[in-house]
């Protein structure tokens, strides 16, 4: 019988990282280990809902210290603009004391971590291991976070998008285009604060124990050999542990329009909650689906300076697409969504939970990698090296026109399109093995298995 394990969680205050480590401390839980999820105070009750073993995971909230120059109360990266997110990352290191405090009590066996380089050294005063648990791709993490590749703010545009020496993809690359490499420019700047991304991730993987990755050797297997080799260091391997559907089935209103439409013809968009486009990007993009002539459904946050979705959209446009198109600016249950009969595409932003969902679902796929470098990273694995989805073609500055995402949607929606045959095919072939009968079991009772190898 293997021991019980005690593992602390402490992830960026993103809900893009809070919810992926919550997914896998329930899988943990369900297997009878104790978890401490450490959090910012006011983030706790945005959680409690996913927490699906209360009996085994328990909150350690965190009261945020304020940090000049971040709006009062800020506790989250939902709270503030993507240039103050160093700014938050000062808070998270104002915490130390606290995340201290907390494990010289608990003195869990591990601690996963990710942004909070300084993990590593308090860890080992307590005598608990400290893993590095990525939520983003294995082939991000080997382009742009290993020794073999020193990048700085001084890097030139060209030494940004090269490739590490022996980076295991000749395909899975950036592009010289103005708005990639701004992209990768936020991971080497620290805006004032001192310390960068790049700093905080690279610090990160050289001193942890052990390099965790929510992926599988089906997908990426050829970048988590390679981080293997570049940092000679344990690479334990999740699986994508995508939760187990909380709601059981998607909402009437939801379901009812849905189903006016034919099986596969629906077009539906998400881009993460992250993701807030300006005015003039997001009524480019509805024109685009409206120009697609397929039926549509799109859940964006509300664009910047508006109050609602509805004053955001085009003049006359939710007239001509009455019946056919839904622009809706809430939340929405994104699995139960790609799962229904009626939805045949799937617009993602290529998050590294989106892409998961996508690879599971049977829609077909369409890139629109808006926010940061490694959704660009993903999008390339899933276009360029899987051949699963195709990418909408961007301009210099990244502007998407309404014209190239349609293209992109017709080009995969069309059944007599070349491309679209090529990408259902090769992505029916990829789903069939990763929905291999007790495949995502077997990588987790692996994954613990080795954590208590590295306690012994």
């Amino acid at each position: 019988m293997s021991t019980k394990l005690h593992v602390a969680m402490f992830p960026w205050f993103a809900f893009g990282h809070f919810i992926p480590y919550l997914h896998l401390s329930n899988k943990l839980a369900e297997r009878g280990h104790g978890v401490s999820f450490i959090v910012p105070k006011g983030a706790q009750s945005k959680l409690q809902h996913l927490n699906h073993y209360p009996n085994l995971i328990n909150f350690y909230p965190l009261l945020i210290p304020h940090v000049d120059g971040l709006p009062l109360g800020a506790e989250t990266a939902s709270d503030v603009p993507l240039p103050l997110h160093m700014h938050l990352a000062i808070a998270l290191d104002q915490t130390q004391h606290q995340v201290e405090t907390i494990l010289t009590t608990l003195k869990p066996d591990f601690i996963f971590f990710d942004f909070s380089h300084w993990m590593p050294v308090l860890a080992h005063q307590f005598g608990t291991k400290a893993i590095f648990y990525s939520v983003v791709s294995s082939a991000t993490l080997s382009f742009h976070m290993v020794p073999s590749k020193k990048i700085a703010k001084y890097s030139t545009n060209e030494e940004l998008v090269q490739p590490p020496p022996g980076y295991p993809s000749l395909s899975v690359l950036l592009k010289h285009k103005e708005f990639e490499i701004a992209k990768v420019k936020i991971l080497v700047e620290d805006q004032g604060t001192g310390k960068s991304l790049y700093f905080r991730i690279t610090s990160s993987l050289k001193d942890c124990d052990a390099i965790a990755l929510r992926t599988n050797h089906e997908v990426e297997g050829p970048y988590c050999d390679y981080l293997r080799q570049q940092y000679a260091k344990p690479i334990l391997l999740t699986g994508p542990v995508l939760p187990e559907i909380s709601v059981t089935r998607l909402d009437e209103k939801w379901t009812n329009w849905l189903s006016n439409f034919e099986e596969g013809t629906v077009v539906y968009c998400a881009f993460g909650s992250q993701t807030i486009l300006q005015k003039n990007q997001f009524q480019e993009l509805v024109l685009g689906f409206e120009l697609s002539r397929q039926p549509f459904f799109v859940s964006l946050s509300v664009p910047d300076g508006c109050a609602t979705i509805e004053e955001a959209l085009p003049e006359g446009f939710e007239e001509r697409v009455k019946g056919r198109g839904w622009v809706y600016g809430g939340w929405v249950p994104q699995t139960l969504m790609l799962e229904h009969k009626s939805v045949g595409c799937f617009v993602t932003h290529c998050g590294h939970g989106s892409m998961w969902e996508s690879l599971l679902s049977n829609c077909q796929i369409v890139c629109v990698p808006y926010l940061l470098s490694d959704h660009i990273m993903s999008t390339r694995l899933m276009v360029e090296e899987l051949k699963v989805a195709v990418e909408v073609e961007r301009e210099d500055n990244g502007w998407i026109s309404n014209e190239s995402l349609s293209h992109s949607i017709i080009s995969v929606m069309d059944k007599d399109s070349e491309v679209a045959g090529l990408v259902k095919y090769n992505h029916a072939k990829l789903k069939e093995v990763l929905t291999t009968e007790g495949l995502q079991e077997r990588y987790l009772h692996n994954f613990i298995q080795s954590l208590q190898g590295l306690l012994d």
